[in-house]
């Protein structure tokens, strides 16, 4: 099987092709080429060096060689013939980034790249790329799955599903990453736990964890040591936890806490990446011996501070270091694969159509909860009924997701301003106002996708 990684120059793409090693050491891989796909020829050889010295370590390891790599920046060419698509993109990049968030911290709100007032702006710009993508895809590939890790994974991965129908299958690291921590807190091997988790993507509760056929939240909610030795006990505390019945996803540090914005002086975490990964890029290609080094050492960079200000708010917490190891959307990727590929049902928290599992929601919306994968794609597993404060807070958000994608699709402004508008985390008509000019000012692109009042 073919895979195309979209976004192929992005900075973890090199941690999907590990993991595709993972599996051939272990005679599991179902892909046998790898294709990487980008605009930017410069990152398509940075990363490309960085690719090809694990595929050098593992054939001296272990006498075989991983799926050959191919870069293209034509998207035809790398889609034509591919059987699945890993999608990373990020349209506009880094700077796109970087303007979601200062836009943001301008006009008074919470300058981060998916919740919020960024997260509306950079949908509007990416919904007509990935449409565009799968009405390639479509065409010159009809039979191919996609696996949407790009954000804002929700809204990405309806619009796909609009063109492709249930072949797209959104994926996210945060959920998978909180199960986990929270099975370790109680001593249990997260392969033996099953997790009941909903809500929207960077949105959702872990509700349950069964293990032996009990559901063990409950002890880890009582045990106040254990409950704070990981990271989301940290961040919450373990008061906020009980009083929630249930553990949320660590983007929702954002709403309960009221903090983790940096000031206006500040950098944004845009702009720490950029300055992180900066020296990689500038130098990989051309010291392509030292580039894997030069990856990790900027990976371990990222990782290290990933949502430090909210760690910093929540009395400095330190990420554990099976976190910073990497392991969490990849892993997650390849688990979706193989269901595909093999048609071996796996439980899986993924984004993917409603069908009634969430109350109150479309039956095409896409919502991130517990799945059954396998050849057929993903189904919704039945959970307990969402609190009353979760279904309000979910209900608000779908609302506004719903917003975005109807302005994209009309290219009307309207719609764009009512989304900024009720996002809980923004709530005022004149700082929607502010946001919608100063995102229209800063990407002159985005008057095109929204040419009317």
């Amino acid at each position: 099987m073919r895979l195309t990684i979209l976004g192929g120059g992005g900075f973890r793409v090199p941690l999907v092709y590990r993991a595709l090693l993972s599996d051939v050491s272990r005679g599991d891989s179902p892909i046998t080429e790898v294709v990487l796909f980008d605009r930017d020829r410069r990152r398509l050889e940075a990363i490309g060096a960085v690719v090809e010295h694990h595929r050098a370590e593992h054939r001296a390891a272990h006498g075989g060689s991983g799926p050959p790599v191919r870069v293209e920046t034509d998207l035809e060419t790398a889609l034509t013939g591919c059987d699945i698509v890993f999608s990373a993109i990020r349209v506009g990049g880094m700077a796109g980034r970087v303007l979601d968030e200062r836009v943001a911290l301008a006009a008074g709100v919470l300058g981060q790249e998916t919740v919020g007032a960024g997260g509306i702006s950079y949908g509007l710009r990416t919904l007509p790329v990935v449409t565009e993508i799968a009405r390639v895809l479509a065409e010159r590939s009809p039979g191919a799955w996609v696996i949407n890790f790009t954000n804002p994974a929700g809204l990405v991965t309806h619009a796909m599903a609009d063109v492709l129908g249930d072949r797209v299958i959104g994926i996210c690291d945060s959920p998978v990453g909180l199960g986990r921590r929270a099975a370790r807190a109680l001593g249990l091997d997260p392969a033996t736990v099953r997790f009941d988790y909903a809500g929207l993507n960077h949105l959702g509760w872990l509700r349950g964890l069964y293990h032996d056929g009990r559901d063990r939240l409950g002890d880890l909610l009582a045990d106040e040591t254990a409950l704070e030795s990981f990271e989301e006990g940290r961040l919450f505390g373990a008061a906020w936890l009980r009083a929630l019945g249930s553990l949320p996803n660590e983007y929702l540090h954002y709403y309960y806490m009221g903090d983790g914005a940096a000031d206006a002086g500040e950098a944004t975490r845009g702009e720490q990446i950029t300055a992180q990964q900066a020296a990689f890029y500038r130098e990989a290609p051309g010291r392509p011996r030292e580039a894997a080094v030069l990856w990790e050492r900027a990976r371990l960079a990222r990782e290290e501070t990933y949502m430090a200000d909210n760690r910093r708010a929540a009395g400095g917490v330190e990420r554990a270091a099976e976190d910073l190891d990497g392991g969490g959307y990849e892993r997650v990727a390849l688990a979706v694969m193989r269901a595909i590929a093999r048609d071996e049902p796996a439980r899986l928290i993924v984004n993917t159509r409603n069908r009634g599992t969430i109350d109150g929601l479309d039956d095409d919306a896409v919502v991130e909860v517990s799945c059954l994968v396998d050849a057929n794609g993903a189904r919704p597993l039945a959970g307990g009924r969402l609190s009353a404060h979760q279904s309000s807070l979910v209900q608000a958000v779908a609302s506004v997701e719903r917003d975005v994608a109807e302005a994209v699709r009309t290219g009307s402004r309207t719609p764009a301003l009512r989304a900024f508008a009720t996002h809980p985390l923004i709530g005022s008509v004149p700082a929607a106002r502010a946001l919608l000019d100063g995102y229209l000012r800063a990407f002159p692109a985005l008057a095109e996708v929204l040419p009317r009042p």
